[in-house]
């Protein structure tokens, strides 16, 4: 018992670390225990306040009581609180207070504070921004700016980026005018889980900001926008959620900073603080705009990083070729594996079903990689393909393209003559079960047999298209049911550290192992050989096997 008729309840041994202090509660929030941390960091002795309302020796400012109920009430219901106060007897200072459930009779509370502010401010910013742009992910950046700011800065933080860059990608200007379309990309809410906070202010909603809204105001000056209650358009939309009105009407102190990157305003953060925590004031705003610079950059990275990923997938959709119409007497597998962050490079495949049956399969390896050899990659394949559609002779259709190429401006950057390209056509008659194929400077095509041998069939080199040759040479070769026809680029079998050789010997024997099986599928057998034979990611990969069905 203690001197005032108070049960002393099981105490539980912290140790007394740098900078954290531990007080031990009871569930009415009379202080129980007291560490020599919390004497270094607060002043009273043990003595003093062991029997004592915390909120009579330490939380005694504006706010504090109802923090302290509100925090009770969550560990009584099992779930730990986190908040940032200040005031009161705890001074100017911020402070991040942690509560939470400890085991044994009575509904103990352990509480630990951590001082939050100010720090020196290098250690803190370099804290905070170190935690920002860890990836190019646009709602994770975001989400990383919110964690930065709470609860060791603000009591909670919205994070909102301008719905025109990132719907419409209009051309950036330095200012908005009044009223502004926003998309909200984050939101954190101490004391609160993410799932409350995800349901009240949930990432990805479009919003209308109204020109007095203080969020518009920053984002259409350029300036940060200090207010005490919320908008009249935020109320309003926060009171139809049945919990989210008394949830944010705990925030009395709001502060709107742009988010200016390359000096457009790319978005707006809005930080909250409780009456636990001091209103946000002039020195509040030069560390938030330190902040928020760093989140500007980071945002709009991860925004014209998303802007390119989204032009380079349009431009993958349009340059690889589509599903193809695959004769029903024939199997097709193809593969594509650009080299490095290159979505679409030089290399193309393309299957043309003529009306007899037969099917053309096309593979080529335009030099170069990235952007300037997809150029040059999307004319040879479309003229590829509206030839192959007239049904000349293998030798004739790559004639035509040598000739295509030959004519082809340099494209500037990776080029300094003329463009070039492998390519190696075929003609399959699943109902025959033959072929007639010739290749131009291409890597010569792989027979398996059903039962899983391997033959380079013996197809006359020719020159790469481009270099005006125009003498090609067809072979007929036999497919029966079950044998497969493997087309691929020179990035499969050769790299600077294994020779042509070695990686055919290579391609051989993974055709094999993966072919061994008769009546295997050939998809799951293309990613089994591109997977065996990629080694250092040097060149674009394709590969293509073809199946006449038994």
């Amino acid at each position: 018992m203690t001197g005032n008729g108070l049960q002393e309840l099981p105490r539980r041994r912290e140790p007394d670390l740098a900078g954290l202090a531990a007080i031990t509660l009871d569930a009415a929030g009379r202080v129980v225990s007291w560490s020599v941390s919390a004497t270094a960091m607060f002043g009273p002795e043990a003595h003093t306040v062991v029997g004592r309302d915390v909120c009579d020796v330490l939380m005694t400012g504006p706010g504090h009581r109802e923090l302290i109920g509100w925090a009770l009430s969550e560990v009584a219901a099992g779930r730990t609180h986190t908040a940032t106060v200040a005031g009161g007897s705890l001074g100017e200072g911020r402070f991040a207070l942690r509560w939470e459930p400890l085991a044994g009779p009575g509904g103990a509370v352990l509480m630990i504070a951590a001082r939050a502010w100010p720090q020196p401010a290098p250690s803190w910013l370099s804290e905070a921004t170190s935690k920002i742009g860890s990836s190019l992910d646009l709602a994770q950046t975001a989400s990383e700016v919110a964690e930065a700011a709470v609860p060791g800065f603000a009591d909670a933080a919205v994070i909102y980026a301008a719905e025109r860059l990132l719907a419409a990608d209009e051309p950036a200007s330095p200012h908005i005018g009044e009223g502004a379309a926003v998309r909200r990309l984050a939101a954190r809410m101490a004391g609160q889980d993410r799932a409350f906070t995800r349901s009240v202010l949930p990432a990805g909603e479009v919003l209308y900001l109204g020109a007095d809204s203080p969020r518009s105001q920053a984002m259409s000056g350029g300036n940060p926008v200090l207010s005490s209650q919320l908008d009249r358009e935020t109320f309003e939309r926060l009171a139809r959620h049945p919990s989210g009105l008394q949830a944010v009407q705990r925030y009395v102190s709001f502060l709107a900073m742009p988010l200016i990157a390359r000096g457009v305003i790319v978005g707006c953060a809005t930080f909250g603080r409780t009456p636990a925590g001091p209103a946000f004031n002039p020195s509040d705003i030069a560390v938030a705009s330190e902040l928020a610079s760093r989140a500007a950059v980071c945002i709009d990275n991860a925004r014209l990083y998303a802007r390119q990923r989204r032009t380079a997938l349009a431009l993958q959709r349009g340059l690889l070729p589509g599903r193809p119409r695959v004769p029903d007497g024939l199997e097709v597998a193809p593969v594509y594996q650009p080299v490095g962050d290159n979505v679409v490079g030089g290399d193309w495949h393309d299957i043309v079903a003529l009306p007899d049956g037969r099917a053309v399969l096309i593979v080529g390896d335009a030099m170069g990689h990235g952007p300037e050899a997809a150029a040059v990659m999307v004319q040879l394949r479309t003229a590829a393909h509206t030839l192959a559609g007239l049904e000349p002779a293998p030798e004739k259709v790559l004639q035509r393209l040598d000739t295509i190429a030959a004519g082809m401006d340099a494209v500037a950057g990776e080029m300094a003559a003329a463009p070039y390209a492998t390519c190696i056509y075929a003609v399959i008659d699943p109902s025959g079960g033959t072929g007639e194929i010739a290749r131009a400077g291409h890597p010569p095509p792989v027979l398996v047999a059903p039962d899983g041998g391997t033959e380079v069939l013996d197809v006359p080199a020719g020159l790469p298209l481009g270099l005006g040759a125009g003498s090609f040479e067809s072979v007929r070769f036999s497919l029966p049911p079950g044998a497969v026809l493997a087309l691929y680029t020179d990035g499969l079998v050769e790299s600077r550290s294994r020779p042509i050789d070695d990686g055919m010997a290579a391609l051989s024997q993974a055709l094999s192992a993966a072919l061994g099986e008769p009546g295997g599928a050939l998809d799951a057998a293309c990613e089994k050989v591109t997977q065996t034979l990629r080694e250092q990611g040097e060149d674009d990969i394709t590969l293509m096997l073809a199946r006449v069905r038994p």
